[in-house]
């Protein structure tokens, strides 16, 4: 006989301490991403927008202004000093030259690929007391949550 699972939804207490968790968990991995670009000439907000431009390709000023919840000057600012330590470069579009796009140039690159690397033996150190089948089910929760979360 096999046993029915309820989907029933998780009480306060349960709510609370999810939160709870989540934003220590978030700020920990904030402070570590932190620890690790202060060996790097970047700023956070550089090494964000450098992310967005490594996983999502060449982009406009205004499309990474929204990716980062940032207004349109600020990003701007971003640019001109990212592109002053030639991480990325402004790029016409040939279709449409009126429309410029950002694109990441080499240096940019290899900064993310090893700053991601840093993060990833980080986790990798953390997650070395966990056996494979909590590692799994930790994803399968995670990848859940994070789906839920796109669709509000």
């Amino acid at each position: 006989m096999t046993e029915h699972m309820t989907n029933t939804a998780p009480n306060s207490e349960q709510v609370a301490f999810l939160e709870k968790e989540l934003r220590y968990i978030s700020g920990i991995i904030k402070q570590k991403g932190r620890e690790i670009l202060s060996n790097y000439t970047i700023t956070p907000p550089q090494f964000i927008a450098l992310q967005w431009l490594f996983e999502h390709g060449d982009m406009t000023i205004g499309d990474l202004s929204n990716k980062m919840y940032l207004a349109f000057s600020t990003t701007t600012d971003l640019v001109d000093r990212m592109e002053k330590n030639q991480l990325v470069q402004r790029v016409r579009n040939e279709q449409d030259r009126r429309v410029v796009q950002i694109h990441l140039l080499k240096e940019g690159e290899r900064i993310i690929e090893e700053v991601i690397v840093k993060r990833q033996n980080y986790l990798r150190e953390v997650l070395s007391d966990f056996d494979e089948q909590e590692v799994t089910q930790l994803s399968a929760s995670l990848k859940k949550l994070h789906r839920e979360m796109k669709e509000d």
